[in-house]
């Protein structure tokens, strides 16, 4: 497993290393301190299984970065960590097609649990911004978008502010399994395999996933 860690604090990368030692103790993590060294780096190992970005660096902000990310290595899952809790942020991160989003000031668990969850190919939202959502306007979607029906549009804007099935099945009231077969429909539309691509795939057609503030 690799792991890129790009943020312009020497010790805040090292506390990251030891943290990511959780999830594997033979982990290789990468290090950055700017985007222009991340997108080198990124360049160089097309092995990278995630890239852990800091929203605020000093040669570009991480939207800016997430959007040369995206165009650069569209599969690679990059997950945003900030000073501060900003519904604002969040939903601007994942509507960039962010794989996740976390505070610094989380604990050590939460983050192992978070990124994870994103490695399986799932989309983290904190817990306490999750279901705080308005679905995308029809207008937003291109027209050559891949055609859902009403019920694949809920799973999928669901899927877009990063619940798992479980959740979605509990939230519409439907079963795992009707969950799962209408996730894999959604991933057929888009012509991808995995959740993180399809969340990807979506936000280039217009879906967003957008928290309230």
């Amino acid at each position: 497993m690799k792991i890129l860690v790009v943020d312009d604090h020497a010790l805040v990368r090292e506390g990251l290393r030891q943290v990511l030692k959780g999830l594997d103790e033979e982990v290789e993590v990468l290090e950055a301190g700017t985007c222009k060294r991340a997108f080198a780096l990124a360049d160089e190992h097309a092995d990278l299984d995630l890239l852990m970005l800091d929203y605020h660096l000093p040669d570009m902000d991480g939207l800016e970065a997430l959007g040369v990310l995206g165009e650069r290595h569209p599969e690679l899952p990059v997950f945003v960590l900030s000073g501060s809790t900003n519904a604002d942020i969040v939903r601007q991160v994942l509507a960039k097609g962010a794989a996740g989003f976390m505070t610094k000031s989380g604990m050590s668990e939460e983050l192992l649990a978070a990124v994870r969850q994103v490695l399986n190919g799932d989309v983290y939202v904190p817990a306490e911004l999750q279901g705080h959502t308005r679905p995308v306007a029809a207008s937003q979607i291109s027209a050559d978008a891949p055609q859902f029906s009403p019920r694949q549009i809920q799973v999928l804007q669901l899927l877009l502010d990063g619940h798992s099935n479980r959740e979605i099945s509990q939230r519409l009231y439907l079963s795992d399994e009707t969950i799962k077969s209408h996730v894999t429909t959604i991933l057929r539309g888009f012509g991808v395999h995995t959740r993180m691509q399809a969340v990807l795939a979506a936000g280039r057609f217009g879906y967003t996933s957008t928290v309230k503030r």
